[in-house]
């Protein structure tokens, strides 16, 4: 099954780093295809920033998302540059806290930073709290999978750290929540 998937938010939150791990978990860990494309402004640090994976159980032949299907959007700029034309059928997980605008398509809201700021001490985990959310609400890859793209992308050190956020992540995306 082919997922296209949309992550948009600001440079500093780990955009790419998270379309990244997506495709490394899909990839690697989950035996599928993968491809990652990413675009950002000459701003890098605050400006808008975009990055996007294909994943499919089939040979991908165009490596472009056309129609996304899964969004994950971490600010306001991004979900106007990259979002608000989201198809109906597309499921979009927004940064409750810093998205102000909500699509006409199915919408999960994650407190990311928030909860990365209150229950982890820091807000740098926030697009990893997403990924878990995301895998968590989708399963557009394993969770097993995505923990072991996670421990081979984050700097040393940080594992734990990471891990408890993409465990957040799966708790905040879980329906009982």
């Amino acid at each position: 099954m082919r997922h296209e998937v949309r992550f948009s938010g600001f440079g500093g939150q780990g955009i790419i780093l998270s379309a990244v791990i997506l495709g490394r978990a899909a990839a690697l860990y989950d035996n599928r295809y993968a491809v990652q494309t990413q675009v950002y402004g000459p701003e890098a640090r605050g400006g808008a920033s975009m990055s996007q994976v294909v994943i499919d159980d089939e040979p991908i032949l165009f490596p472009k998302v056309k129609t996304p299907n899964l969004f994950v959007i971490m600010s306001q700029e991004g979900f106007e540059k990259y979002g608000k034309n989201a198809h109906a059928d597309a499921t979009m997980l927004i940064d409750s806290g810093l998205v102000h605008d909500r699509p006409s398509c199915r919408c999960i809201e994650i407190p990311a930073t928030r909860e990365a700021k209150e229950k982890l001490g820091r807000d740098i985990v926030a697009n990893i709290i997403m990924l878990g959310s995301l895998t968590g609400a989708t399963a557009v890859v394993s969770k097993e999978a995505l923990e072991k793209a996670i421990l081979a992308s984050v700097p040393k050190g940080t594992e734990e750290l990471n891990l408890k956020a993409m465990r957040l992540g799966f708790a905040l995306a879980s329906p009982d929540q």
